[in-house]
């Protein structure tokens, strides 16, 4: 890995230690240049390249499917990770009675379209947290009550654990539980293989770790459950021929498309590809341990300078977010303090999140904990 070629590549580098990647990255040159070709191509010729466009969601569709070990027809493109969720959540025949659970430690896009049923009758049930962690054995006992659906992070959004998604994924293929996990806090950082993991159906987002434009998701569903849920928003698009007008049945698409209705964000869909390339030509696995040591070495320069680190990192467990506070300190003043250092940070929940990823250095760590009171 050639980390100075990676940072030529990104103009955040030169003003600023990039350290929000949880939130929104920031773009690198490829993703920009393959936009701005798009816009001058329709600013130039309107729609007269479509057949390019649709070249270019194939790509996408065969990019993501790489990615996550999915073929290409189980992959649609939606606006963020919360339409995805959504779309499974309305889409399952969930009715009074049925059970959902939901890790306690969850963000609001795999939250609230799940409490959104219980005007249906379905019941949210919550999974406890443990230290940031939610312990294997906790879902192991709530699968037992035989629940409809099991809705999970990759990684929690607030103190970076990495749930081992394989071995949920196989507990709830035994208990005939469909898997519906929010993946965007790892994926481009951690590898993910929805066939391992028995994955039902898996969300995500271009714009944290894999780097690309806002706006640009995705929904991964299984094929294996086409069936169990239902295409709860149509559009000319979301059937089998989209360019027959006058057909008055509603038939269906063998793939994924049929949760797209309409016309898609082709602008955003050409710089995550560009992403998505960016992503493969490094490789996940060498993007994962890279940051893993770096946010090993974060939490001990933290921890040397008496901060709490909120975030696990036993083995399989730590991710690219750091999460951390002073017991005396207020939260405000630190993120100001290094804001002012032009280290770029979150503060979340009463915690400093930082969430640097594989193209910093080792020296800009140690900047930002130096920086630190």
């Amino acid at each position: 890995m050639d980390i100075n070629k990676i940072r030529r590549l990104l103009p955040v580098t030169k003003k600023w230690i990039y350290m929000n990647h949880a939130a929104v990255a920031p773009l690198s040159t490829r993703v920009t240049a393959a936009m701005k070709r798009f816009l001058r191509d329709q600013s130039e010729n309107g729609s007269l390249n479509w057949k390019d466009w649709f070249e270019t969601y194939a790509r996408g569709r065969s990019l993501l499917g790489r990615l996550i070990n999915g073929h290409p027809d189980e992959i649609a493109f939606v606006k963020n990770t919360s339409e995805g969720v959504s779309l499974i959540a309305n889409g399952l025949r969930l009715g009074r009675g049925d059970v959902v659970l939901v890790a306690e430690p969850e963000f609001p896009s795999n939250v609230y379209p799940w409490l959104a049923l219980e005007r249906r009758g379905v019941r949210v049930k919550w999974l406890a947290e443990d230290r940031g962690r939610v312990q294997i054995e906790t879902i192991r006992r709530a699968l037992r009550r035989r629940p409809k659906v099991l809705a999970l992070s990759f990684v929690e959004f607030l103190s970076g654990f990495r749930n081992d998604l394989v071995t949920i994924g196989n507990l709830c293929a035994e208990s005939g539980v469909f898997f519906c996990v929010d993946a965007i806090q790892g994926l481009g950082a951690f590898p993910v293989d929805v066939r391992e993991a028995n994955i039902s159906a898996l969300a995500g987002d271009g714009k944290k770790w894999l780097m690309g434009p806002e706006g640009a998701g995705f929904l991964y569903c299984s094929r294996d459950v086409f069936d169990r849920v239902d295409v709860t928003v149509h559009g000319w698009t979301s059937v089998k021929n989209p360019v027959d007008f006058f057909a008055r049945e509603i038939a269906y698409p063998e793939s994924a498309r049929r949760f797209e209705p309409g016309g898609l964000n082709t602008v955003g869909i050409h710089g995550l590809v560009a992403a998505l390339e960016l992503v493969h030509e490094v490789g996940v696995t060498e993007i994962s341990a890279r940051l893993l040591a770096l946010t090993g070495r974060l939490c001990a320069g933290l921890r040397s300078k008496g901060y709490r680190v909120l975030s696990p990192r036993g083995e399989g467990e730590g991710s690219g977010i750091v999460s951390f506070r002073h017991p005396r300190m207020n939260t405000d003043a630190i993120a100001e303090r290094l804001q002012t250092a032009t280290v770029v940070c979150a503060n979340r929940m009463g915690y400093i999140r930082l969430s640097p990823h594989y193209y910093l250095t080792e020296e800009e760590i140690d900047r930002a904990v130096d920086a630190l009171p």
